[in-house]
């Protein structure tokens, strides 16, 4: 049955309880249950690692959170800058792990760029890219992703991918978040720490998220908050504005990419609205009434979420062992 509007349940009615809450579950969680001295948390200069970051300080204290920067070659320096403003604000000690040789090592960037050549053959050394999603809004299309490449020269070449090349820089991509993962329990396991998740609902119901990667940890404080939440707490929290105020990103790729154009297809407000209505079973024109788009368009967003939630059931499942 269909009640209040989606777009005024979105934010929370209590925030600060709600900060008391997951500060109380996180003390409880690390000390209590999990028997560990404090967390380490992988810091990207991002709204989620950050309110994740503060959560875990207010909660333990800051002697008991390290924060960690693994940086690559294809990261932008804002993320090290917003990384460092948020340690620095929360004065906590931080160690850098340049993650670059390891990735050169396995073979990512070569792998990637392999993958790249399936779709776009001209592809060669000192080239940029990434990968994108047409918007659900723009199109009525199917989602099927695009590879834009930038010569040296700066011209951008965009491209319908191939099912092989998609998957293979996906695949190869994948490696920078299980390295980093890799790192966090490297110092975890070292420290006696726990190993902090910062996926939110969003992120977490929809699959944007990689199996033992980014989505593994020990404990994911905000896996239950709307981006739009974790923006809420955020300013509660005293998260500097500079942060707050930065489009999210995936930090992933060589050209600056948005998590909108990478995966989700809509803003992230729009997502949330969107999944909220969707969990709650507002039907296709209510949604539509919402988002002050047409019927056909609420379906395609709702039939990309349906599709985003089964692949995300994937990534959700433990490993399978005969009964």
């Amino acid at each position: 049955m269909e009640s209040s509007d989606p777009e005024h349940s979105i934010l929370l009615e209590r925030p600060k309880e709600e900060i008391d809450r997951i500060q109380d579950w996180i003390r409880e969680t690390v000390l209590n249950r999990m028997r560990k001295k404090g967390v380490v948390i992988g810091l990207s200069g991002g709204v989620d690692s950050s309110v994740c970051a503060a959560l875990c300080v207010n909660s333990l204290g800051k002697e008991r959170v390290l924060g960690l920067f693994m940086p690559e070659k294809d990261c932008k320096s804002e993320t090290n800058d917003l990384g460092r403003l948020i340690a620095s604000h929360l004065d906590i000690t931080t160690i850098t792990e340049d993650i670059t040789p390891v990735l050169t090592s396995a073979g990512c960037y070569e792998r990637r760029d392999d993958g790249i050549r399936m779709t776009i053959p001209e592809y060669g050394p000192d080239w940029m890219s990434k990968v994108v999603l047409p918007s659900i809004l723009d199109s009525n299309r199917l989602s099927i992703s695009n590879i834009v490449v930038r010569d040296p020269n700066g011209s951008d070449i965009t491209k319908r991918m191939r099912t092989r090349s998609y998957l293979q820089v996906v695949a190869a991509s994948n490696f920078k978040q299980r390295t980093r993962k890799m790192m966090e329990y490297y110092h975890g396991d070292r420290l006696n720490y726990a190993v902090v998740g910062t996926p939110n609902k969003l992120e977490y119901d929809l699959g944007f998220f990689v199996k033992n990667g980014d989505g593994a940890a020990d404990i994911k404080p905000i896996g239950h908050l709307y981006k739009t939440q974790v923006y809420q707490i955020g300013e509660l929290l005293g998260i500097p504005e500079k942060i707050l105020s930065r489009p999210p990103t995936t930090d992933t790729y060589s050209l600056p990419q948005s998590q909108e154009e990478f995966y989700f297809s809509l803003p992230y407000d729009k997502m949330d609205i969107a999944l909220h209505a969707y969990d709650n079973n507002y039907s296709e024109k209510k949604l539509g009434e919402i988002l002050d788009v047409d019927e056909d368009t609420a379906g395609r967003i709702y039939l990309d979420i349906r599709n985003k939630k089964r692949m995300a059931s994937f990534l959700h499942l433990p490993p399978q062992v005969p009964e």
